[in-house]
């Protein structure tokens, strides 16, 4: 019998700052059939490789801890009398991970219809965690580097002075842009760098400026970003920065994405609007 269940995703926050992340565990649980079942990721190479310096056996340890309380809460629900209130699962996870700023944290997922929990968590689980666990190394250039790139233009035009931090808060999400200006709504300048490793690393991080737009996009303030990207030096993967900017294109805000070959006559514009918001 099909029976209705939800889910959710553990998540590592590796920089709460600028919300980089891996997922690593997936739980499932049905009310009606009083299951639970957990999956937590034991495969902690691409977290090393992706983030570089992290403390990996104590989130190995962690994660552990996590699954094995999960289990016990399975293990009681079988025996639980049938007039004791059923939870959220919300709730059994907030028993065993408080919502704090610890850099484990349950994200809701979704729901569906099953007739096998454990499965469907076994499916899930490849869709959001094992299906990015592979080596995706480190970036050929961060970010810093190409706003380095953009920077010189913007330092000839007298740019670079007139630009302040800016933190876009919404209603279950926020970040801070390091580099902003008003001129009626935020126009906010985000350097990213496709100069990445390989076609899914790309993916991946294109993927991840879609969900943070999601995230933003209903904040009180009025706002347009600018991404200044950075495409990749190996042009075997040009392919996958193409499809990377289409994704980008999903982005449910206001955006405009402009390429290092173009950072002179972005400037020149950006310093004409400047020049004319003053004057």
């Amino acid at each position: 019998m099909r029976t209705n269940y939800s889910f959710s995703v553990l998540r590592y926050v590796y920089d709460p700052v600028s919300q980089e992340f891996v997922n690593v565990g997936v739980v499932g649980y049905s009310r009606d059939t009083r299951q639970l079942y957990a999956r937590c990721a034991q495969n902690y190479g691409r977290i090393s490789k992706f983030f570089g310096s992290f403390d990996g056996v104590r989130l190995r340890q962690t994660l552990r801890f996590i699954q094995d309380r999960l289990n016990d809460i399975a293990s009681a629900m079988t025996s639980e009398l049938e007039f004791r209130p059923t939870r959220s699962l919300g709730d059994i996870l907030n028993s065993v991970l408080p919502l704090d700023d610890s850099s484990l944290r349950f994200i809701d997922a979704g729901v569906g219809l099953t007739d096998d929990l454990t499965a469907e968590v076994e499916g899930l689980f490849v869709r959001y965690v094992e299906r990015y666990s592979g080596d995706l190394g480190p970036a050929k250039r961060a970010d810093e580097d190409v706003w380095k790139s953009f920077r010189g233009c913007f330092d000839r035009n007298e740019i670079t002075p007139r630009l302040q931090p800016k933190r876009i808060v919404a209603r279950n999400y926020e970040y801070d842009f390091n580099h902003s200006w008003k001129n009626g709504i935020w126009q906010l300048l985000e350097p990213v760098s496709f100069d990445l490793q390989n076609n899914q690393a790309i993916a991946e991080k294109a993927n991840r400026w879609v969900g943070r737009a999601v995230g933003l996009e209903d904040s009180q303030d009025e706002f347009k970003l600018y991404l200044l990207l950075g495409k990749p030096s190996d042009e075997r993967l040009t392919a996958a920065y193409r499809k990377a900017e289409n994704l980008l294109h999903k982005m449910p805000i206001r955006h405009e994405l402009i390429e290092e070959t173009e950072a002179a006559e972005f400037a020149r514009e950006l310093a004409a609007k400047m020049h004319s918001a003053v004057s």
